[in-house]
């Protein structure tokens, strides 16, 4: 398995005009795609993105954390959010925030070529080291603790990481699934197979090709491929 890139990340929200349009007036992204079923939201639709699911609420934390987006400037950042928005500096370069329906967002100050890219999805885990070994088993590459001292992987310049807790088994999860670019879905379903590793299911839609994978603890994986055609701006 060679995942090139974390893609996007997928979320199950109640409502989800109202973080799209927080993500377009103070994020720097703009909707990508709207559909009956989700709404895509990003800087640039080939990298880190938003993808938001309409579904019944209200929803679960489950296994995750926070998702963390990558700005050049953290200052500059912190003064597009609006005023009456509560911010966690918890360290320095970092902020954190609720986007609403306990959606954690957070601002990581690194160098990068595309304004709020994605920089890393935070996961709660009930073993970190182990559960950070099964994701290089699909995959993901070995990668030092980041600021937050946790074990993580990485792919393609951003990373996985995993923070103790419990991630329980909720009936609605907020986590809909996290994705990663690859060359080829096809190539995936069969190494999943030769692993053992459970397909949940298999998309093949207008602009990409997909296998979602049943990864540890019970977390979604998405391998996505980008057609020829794949035509999103």
């Amino acid at each position: 398995m060679r995942p090139k890139t974390l893609d996007h990340v997928a979320f199950w929200l109640a409502d989800r005009d109202g973080p799209a349009a927080f993500a377009t007036e103070h994020l720097g992204m703009h909707v990508i795609d709207r559909t009956e079923a989700f709404t895509l939201v990003g800087a640039d639709a080939r990298r880190g993105k938003l993808t938001l699911f309409a579904a019944a609420g209200p929803r679960e934390r489950g296994a995750l954390e926070h998702v963390a987006l990558r700005v050049s400037d953290l200052e500059a950042a912190l003064a597009a959010l609006p005023a009456w928005l509560e911010v966690d500096r918890r360290r320095a370069g970092e902020a954190y925030f609720e986007l609403g329906q306990d959606l954690d967002v957070g601002l990581v100050e690194r160098q990068t070529d595309v304004e709020y890219d994605l920089d890393h999805v935070a996961l709660r885990s009930a073993d970190p080291q182990a559960t950070a070994s099964e994701y290089m088993a699909l995959g993901f590459s070995a990668a030092a603790p980041g600021p937050s001292g946790y074990p993580r992987v990485e792919v393609g310049g951003a990373w996985v990481e995993f923070h103790p807790g419990q991630p329980g088994v909720p009936d609605r999860p907020l986590l809909n699934h996290i994705a990663v670019l690859v060359d080829s879905a096809d190539e995936h379903i069969t190494a999943a197979r030769e692993l053992g590793v459970e397909i949940d299911d298999v998309v093949d839609a207008p602009n990409t090709l997909a296998v979602f994978l049943r990864g540890p603890e019970d977390v979604r994986i998405e391998y996505v491929e980008h057609k020829p055609t794949f035509s999103l701006i």
